[in-house]
């Protein structure tokens, strides 16, 4: 599970291994093996992957299916613009 939540939030973000190797210091080696289910990173690398694509580690870990957007520092009327926007969104698709 988890190793499929890394690849398909990298993909998402149109992140290469290469550069998510790159935002987390570790080598592209180290997220081929994640990504392939042959290791697992650790507790502190588990946080800064969570940090980077901006999720909780809950979510990478399939304990949580919510995604969430950090909206820390815009000002209350574009958080709201955003949650109307999310909102059509998701009444177009349902």
């Amino acid at each position: 599970m988890l190793n499929q939540q890394i690849r398909t939030l990298r993909l998402s973000r149109k992140m290469s291994q290469v550069e998510l190797a790159q935002a987390l210091c570790v080598t592209k080696q180290s997220i081929s093996n994640w990504e392939n289910d042959n290791i697992q990173p650790s507790v502190e690398m588990l946080v800064k992957i969570a940090e980077v694509f901006s999720v909780s580690t809950d979510y990478l870990l399939g304990l949580e299916s919510r995604e969430t957007i950090d909206v820390t520092g815009l000002p209350l009327e574009t958080v709201s613009h955003l949650r109307q926007i999310v909102d059509d969104l998701r009444s177009a698709i349902l």
